[in-house]
């Protein structure tokens, strides 16, 4: 059973994704967020903390940097949230690391190694 409140901070999460992709992607000017793409946004039911999943491209190095360009940008991402969304609470954000796709890619590797070596 879906209460108020969990309804409430879902419709957030879907909000505050969207609005942050649009704005990383088109207004976060800090070379060291190239390729990032929002994959997922959890909201507290309270909308105090928004934990925001992306995705990068490149190497390790290359994601480290791109998440410290990423907290860097906080103030700027969530001030923009403050005036897209007109919410009462504007949520702290957590940037982490998506490993999902890359889990994928390595889980698809193994199996094909594993069909590769089996004879017709």
């Amino acid at each position: 059973m879906r209460t108020p409140g969990r309804h409430r901070a879902e419709r957030a999460s879907a909000l505050v994704q969207e609005c942050l992709a649009e704005a990383i992607a088109r207004q976060v000017k800090d070379p060291r967020v190239g390729f990032v793409t929002v994959t997922g946004v959890t909201v507290s039911p309270d909308i105090t903390h928004a934990s925001i999943r992306v995705s990068v491209m490149g190497s390790e190095e290359e994601k480290e940097r791109a998440l410290d360009g990423l907290n860097s940008a906080k103030g700027f991402l969530r001030s923009h949230l403050a005036g897209a969304l007109k919410l009462r609470v504007t949520p702290e954000l957590h940037f982490s690391l998506d490993r999902g796709l890359e889990h994928a890619q390595r889980i698809d590797r193994l199996l094909d190694g594993l069909t590769g070596d089996r004879d017709p």
